[in-house]
């Protein structure tokens, strides 16, 4: 019956070339790129329910779930209120990893606090298109008065383990201080409790909560389960946007070491690009595309893209595809750049489509093309 639903969803993928917005190619394999919805505002993560339900984070402060067969949404009652200024808003969303028998939906966004922005993770459950049993797991000790450098991406590694990134909220001296939870990704159970192994518990002047640190402003993560690695992409300033294999209590070295130049001229930022105890990024990116979202594809539909790294680029307008090999950077491909769109995110559906959201409202899904 599996086998039958996924043909079915499949075929639909293939009905008509001329439904697709852009078509293209990539490893001998042909692609369309399929309109879903548009007009959300800014859709900036999202997670799928089941096979034909997604559930949706606006940035202004909705969540809706979208039928992908339908085509209709319904907006969910509820929502905690956000601070939406800047970059700063409702973020991600990302289930439990044994949902729906463990049925907590996980959230990043911003709340205000004495007139700062702080990013909060916080979970609950829904029920009858109703938020309810809400509970704030952690605000982060993150806050600023600027309105920039939030993060926020969440992930579970194989033992259940939850990830979070927090930005440096602008502020660059937060990234190397690991009294406070900016400039680092956050590592708890489920239930927001601290791990017995997280690398800084026994030390009381680092906060238990952190991972690793060095980061700047941390907007893509995921767990790679085959590889059981961690990934992390990262906007650097002008230039030195990095992807970064995460590894207990490491520093990525923000603002210290950078690839990229200060905006106000041709300057290198920190000392210089390498220091010893600070690690390297697996692929660093000069000029900056702007990350945003990070996948591990399984290769389902497209199968010359299993284990291949995609992300969007938000300021440069494409999927950008990273092959790896022996988790070393191999080379980059970039995609639908013709559609000149800023993606916010992407991720894989259950029928192994690449789904797509972008700043200008739009969901969309990136399927084969029979040749």
């Amino acid at each position: 019956m599996k086998v039958f639903v996924l043909f079915f969803v499949v075929l639909i993928s293939w009905k008509s070339h001329a439904d697709f917005l852009l078509k293209g190619e990539s490893e001998g394999m042909k692609f369309g790129v399929e309109k879903i919805v548009e007009g959300l505002g800014i859709p900036w993560g999202f997670a799928f329910l089941d096979s034909e339900n997604m559930i949706v984070t606006i940035k202004k402060g909705e969540i809706i779930v979208l039928n992908l067969k339908s085509k209709s949404i319904t907006n969910i009652k509820g929502v905690p209120k956000v601070l939406d200024d800047g970059q700063g808003g409702l973020l991600d969303i990302h289930l439990h990893p044994n949902y729906p028998n463990v049925p907590w939906v996980y959230i990043t966004y911003v709340e205000e606090i004495e007139s700062q922005g702080a990013t909060v993770l916080a979970r609950f459950q829904l029920k009858n298109n109703k938020i309810e049993k809400f509970e704030k797991i952690l605000v982060t000790k993150s806050r600023t008065s600027t309105s920039r450098h939030f993060g926020s991406r969440i992930t579970f590694d194989n033992r259940g383990l939850l990830y979070f990134s927090v930005g440096e909220r602008g502020v660059r001296k937060n990234a190397q201080d690991l009294s406070v939870h900016a400039g680092s990704i956050l590592r708890l159970t489920d239930d927001g409790k601290i791990p017995s192994d997280n690398p800084f518990i026994q030390d009381e002047k680092k906060l238990s909560e952190i991972w690793s640190y060095g980061h700047r402003n941390p907007q893509g993560l995921v767990f790679d389960s085959k590889r059981n690695i961690l990934w992390e992409i990262e906007h650097g300033p002008r230039g030195g946007d990095e992807i970064n294999r995460l590894e207990s209590g490491k520093n990525y070295g923000w603002p210290v070491i950078s690839f990229g130049k200060e905006y106000w001229g041709p300057v290198a930022v920190g000392e210089s690009t390498h220091k010893k105890g600070m690690e390297q990024p697996v692929y660093q990116y000069t000029p900056s595309i702007a990350p945003c979202g990070l996948e591990v594809y399984s290769g389902k539909l497209f199968k010359k893209w299993e284990g291949d790294l995609f992300t969007g680029a938000l300021k440069l307008t494409h999927i950008n595809r990273v092959v790896l090999k022996d988790n070393k950077f191999v080379k980059e491909q970039r995609l639908l750049e013709k559609l000149h769109w800023r993606i916010r995110n992407i991720k894989e559906g259950p029928e192994g489509a690449l789904y797509f959201s972008t700043d200008n409202g739009k969901i969309l899904r990136i399927v084969p093309i029979k040749n």
